[in-house]
């Protein structure tokens, strides 16, 4: 059996939170998969059924974001599980909108839902990461991540949350891989381009110019090199190998 959480906040107040994109990826997975209604247990909302003839639990803590361990940690004691049957879906701010990462163990980042898990199971259990993107400034990240989707994100949102729904028998098989590979597919990117946001690059050393400068300087073809023109442009601009 394996335990699939996603991880939000509960209340209609939240419901379309950055935040709560776990509690879509596992409301996309029971669709797609046909499991079960939702029910109530270990302080949860749980859906179940077999996904490519696994049994699954999918798990959505309704403790609120910070104590989300006491829920999933519920649910993997009632049934004998180490947290190598967990599965833990939840936002990303360090990776670009749509981008995907999946690894095992690992810090918690500063999210306080695998904080909380952490505390009550171990750290080795499997993080897929949904990218939010990054509002740019620290001071900004609260109310990102607990702002409502844009409508301009439901052109990558819709498509991943319906691919990883449609998809989550690789998952489930551990096909960590082709389950990427797909919803990179499904954005319109590759497998080469899941993952961090490319960092900008510095401009070189030979173009840190002012961009006024730049913009007024005379260059090329057509220039006078001597009169009264070339006199003037001397004085205003200077000896061009002198700078």
């Amino acid at each position: 059996m394996l335990v699939i959480a996603g991880l939000g906040n509960p209340g209609s107040r939240y419901q379309a939170n950055r935040h709560n994109i776990g509690f879509m990826a596992v409301d996309a997975i029971a669709r797609a998969q046909g499991m079960s209604g939702w029910s109530k247990k270990f302080k949860a909302e749980i859906a179940e059924g077999e996904i490519g003839g696994t049994r699954v639990l999918l798990i959505k803590p309704q403790t609120f974001m910070n104590l989300s361990g006491e829920s999933v940690g519920e649910a993997l004691r009632f049934y004998k599980l180490g947290p190598d049957a967990l599965t833990v879906i939840y936002d990303e701010l360090d990776l670009a909108p749509g981008k995907v990462r999946i690894k095992t163990g690992g810090g918690h980042g500063g999210h306080n839902g695998i904080k909380s898990i952490d505390a009550h199971v171990g750290k080795d259990y499997r993080r897929v990461r949904l990218g939010i993107g990054h509002p740019g400034a620290k001071e900004l990240v609260h109310n990102h991540v607990l702002g409502d989707f844009a409508k301009a994100d439901a052109v990558w949102r819709d498509p991943m949350l319906d691919t990883i729904g449609a998809h989550a028998g690789l998952l489930v098989a551990g096909d960590d891989a082709g389950f990427m590979n797909k919803i990179a597919t499904a954005i319109g990117g590759s497998s080469a381009q899941t993952g961090d946001a490319p960092a900008a690059k510095a401009p070189s050393a030979g173009k840190a110019k002012s961009h006024i400068r730049q913009a007024n300087r005379p260059t090329g073809a057509g220039q006078p090199v001597s009169g009264p023109m070339a006199d003037m442009l001397k004085r205003l601009f200077g000896n061009k190998n002198g700078e």
